[in-house]
């Protein structure tokens, strides 16, 4: 184990070097950007339509007033919170076997989420591993001590989780169930599961309460009821065989993760309910990227934190008395598991190698610049541009600009698909009547888009076809973008 250490600090050491040059890029921007708005004045929802919870933006937003939209805050923000999300792993494992196996488990986190590149860093799902490692880890000490101290934080930090992502619920109701099993003094399974169930509804009731006092509530569940729930849901699905096949590394690092998993499972249950909780963490990370359904590497982020803090019972020592050596594998899954987190720190180690500078991303980086170089002249003081792209680089450079839309859309795949559907009809209808309304100095459509790619998408939408022909020019195509500009005598 302490060679395996040795060799996850080295690598650790390298890539975190590695990445210092790290820029702000593909999904972060669109937070950041809805983050600015809402700092401008902006209400959420009724005036940025998107499909995330709130609790993002205000992270993003704490961010933005902290440190600024720069590179080098953006970075320094992940690695911190890389940093702590470890430090929380390392603790949570450090009971269940020897200070190496914990410590390798936290570097093996860090090592999964470093070899992932730039356009993962401050991933949503990335951000919710600590609040959801940080709810189990206190529901465990308060299991384990019978106090309902730490079980009332656990609830309230398993709340603040749901907040950035929905399906943390799940995770949150599973560690209520749990919260009683320890071997504390005597206490009602209804008590200890209430505690937790309680405390999770605190921060949710102060976010929607600041969003309602915003004015935006009503936005909101009209998106989530009349879109998200209805139609969103089922926009791009990919099945999850597909869905790994395609990540760089996919199959050999998950097959290497999952069996770790399983030979920590057949491990003797030491620290039995920290234990539970990562069982039960790394069932609510499967359903986490099994519900969402769009095959995106990132939506894997929980299923690897638990299968992380899973991994020291993997390698623990059999001790003896109470667990029967058949069921431990007649002696071979310690060695076995080594051999199998060996592998995972090689498998970990080549991807990290491979998406250090990954050409999409710096093609990204450098549309961004260009789109922020050419857009600038064309809008005066005061002026709106309106982006009809997914995470191709148009709000970024938005951002960088300090510019705002003339409507509410920050992407354009809304617009195409179910397009027979009367809740998609009136999307149309409402970008077409604020492009009207609002008059914006450009229109920039990008290239790439999701879940449909290329500039023959607008052939699906006539309408807006037309009035790009009737009121714009093409002002400037770049590489991957299209300006047009408003036409004087429009």
């Amino acid at each position: 184990m302490k060679l395996i250490s040795a060799a996850s600090a080295l690598l650790l050491a390298y890539l975190i070097w590695g990445s210092r040059a790290w820029a702000l890029i593909h999904d972060a921007p669109l937070m950041h950007y809805i983050a600015w708005l809402i700092g401008q004045g902006a209400v959420p929802y009724r005036d940025a339509f998107d499909m995330n919870l709130p609790g993002a933006y205000l992270l993003h937003l704490a961010l933005l007033r902290a440190g600024g939209a720069g590179d080098l805050a953006w970075r320094l923000f992940d690695l911190g919170w890389l940093a702590a999300t470890c430090a929380l792993l390392w603790a949570y494992c450090r009971p269940v076997s020897d200070r190496w196996s914990a410590g390798s488990a936290a570097a093996l986190f860090a090592l999964y989420h470093l070899s992932g590149g730039a356009w993962r860093a401050g991933q949503r799902d990335f951000l919710l591993c600590l609040l959801v490692l940080a709810g189990a880890y206190a529901v465990a000490r308060g299991a384990e001590a019978g106090t309902s101290g730490p079980l009332a934080l656990g609830g309230l930090v398993l709340g603040a989780a749901i907040m950035v992502k929905p399906h943390a619920a799940l995770f949150w109701v599973l560690c209520a169930g749990l919260a009683s099993a320890g071997r504390g003094p005597t206490r009602s399974i209804a008590r200890a599961t209430g505690i937790v169930l309680g405390t999770g509804l605190v921060v949710p009731a102060l976010v929607f309460g600041w969003l309602a006092g915003r004015g935006g509530l009503t936005a909101f569940l009209d998106i989530f009821v009349g879109y998200v729930v209805p139609l969103y849901g089922h926009v791009g699905r990919a099945s999850v065989v597909d869905a790994v096949r395609w990540h760089p590394f996919g199959r050999p690092l998950w097959s290497l993760l999952l069996l770790l998993g399983i030979l920590a499972l057949l491990a003797a249950p030491t620290s039995p309910v920290r234990k539970g909780l990562a069982a039960a963490g790394a069932l609510y990370g499967v359903v986490h990227f099994v519900v969402q359904g769009k095959g995106w590497e990132y939506q894997l982020y929980p299923l690897a934190l638990f299968l992380c803090a899973l991994a020291p019972w993997a390698v623990s020592r059999l001790r003896e008395g109470g667990w029967p050596r058949a069921l431990d594998l007649w002696g071979v899954r310690r060695p076995v598991g080594l051999a199998v987190w060996a592998l995972l720190v090689i498998v970990l180690g080549a991807k990290g190698v491979d998406a250090r500078e990954p050409a999409w991303i710096n093609d990204k980086a450098a549309r961004v610049a260009a789109l922020t170089r050419d857009l600038a002249p064309l809008v005066p003081p005061g002026g709106t541009v309106q982006v009809l792209d997914t995470a191709s680089g148009g709000i970024h450079a938005l951002l960088r600009l300090g510019l705002r839309l003339p409507t509410r859309f920050i992407y354009d795949f809304h617009f195409f698909h179910d397009v027979d559907d009367p809740r998609v009809r009136a999307l149309r209808a409402e970008l077409l009547a604020g492009l009207a309304s609002g008059r914006p100095a450009a229109i920039v459509l990008l290239e790439e888009s999701w879940p449909d790619r290329g500039y023959e998408r607008l052939a699906a939408f006539p309408e807006l076809e037309r009035m790009l022909a009737a009121s714009f020019t093409l002002a400037v195509t770049g590489p991957g973008y299209r300006i047009y500009a408003k036409r004087s005598d429009s």
